[in-house]
């Protein structure tokens, strides 16, 4: 399994507290801190999920995984009837748990990548993956590995990948949510683009979720720390964090 990552790609690696593959007893990330986010119990995901969750290339550590799942389950626990969306899959890791939590709900999860990977994946980058190459192409591939992993999950039918720039799917997205996780690429424009264009769709006293959050430069890419910012200044209420995850509720 490809390590996970625990700093931001587009941030100083060398210079994080996060560098290295371990998440085990670091600190929180600097800066102002929200509530703490419990995590959810992984004795409520089947255990073929939970599988192919171990198996799955990716850069969400285990820990905040199960933050996320658990703030998922929030959400759904209040917009049952609604869907979640993910803005970034590359080969399912997160999607597999949320995937999980939908599908006990009886719901649904849209996933949107255009699954060719962000900067930090190409040639000559440090999270570049020789194995993901499509040799017919030349060009990352992580559309394949995903349908393996939804499909070793039994999940094709609560995830529906969405193959497309973010950018191009948000400007036709009209489906209210009851959750939102973005951790797309990071870079400053496409970060907020993500969230100016689908954010307006989160339900009232549905959920924003945000990852890669790191309040202090030196600690990894603003970006994500920006949209995180702006979602406050513009109505989203802060509910918790784990780490770099922050999750929000529409008021």
């Amino acid at each position: 399994m490809t390590p996970q990552r625990t700093s931001d790609p587009l941030g100083d690696p060398a210079a994080s507290p996060y560098a290295g593959n371990d998440t085990a007893g670091l600190p929180w990330p600097s800066g102002p801190r929200d509530a703490p986010l419990p995590a959810a119990d992984s004795g409520v995901v089947p255990a073929a999920v939970l599988a192919a969750f171990e198996a799955a290339r990716g850069f969400l550590p285990p820990d905040e995984a199960f933050a996320l799942l658990g703030a998922a389950r929030t959400a759904l626990a209040a917009h049952p009837e609604l869907p979640l969306l993910e803005i970034g899959t590359y080969c399912g890791r997160s999607t597999l748990l949320l995937g999980a939590a939908a599908a006990a709900a009886g719901t649904t999860v849209f996933t949107v990548d255009h699954h060719r990977g962000s900067e930090e994946n190409q040639p000559g980058w440090q999270w570049h993956d020789t194995e993901l190459v499509d040799p017919v192409t030349g060009r990352l591939e992580t559309l394949v590995p995903l349908r393996r992993s939804l499909y070793a999950a039994a999940l094709d039918a609560a995830v529906i990948p969405v193959v497309g720039d973010s950018g191009v799917v948000g400007r036709w997205w009209t489906t209210p949510v009851g959750f939102l996780f973005l951790d797309g690429n990071h870079t400053e424009d496409i970060a907020q683009r993500d969230y100016e264009l689908f954010a307006p769709h989160v339900a009232a006293g549905g959920y924003l979720a945000v990852h890669d959050c790191y309040p202090e430069p030196a600690e990894g890419g603003r970006p994500p720390w920006n949209v995180y910012l702006r979602a406050r200044a513009e109505g989203f209420e802060p509910v918790g964090q784990h780490r770099s995850l922050r999750l929000l509720r529409r008021g």
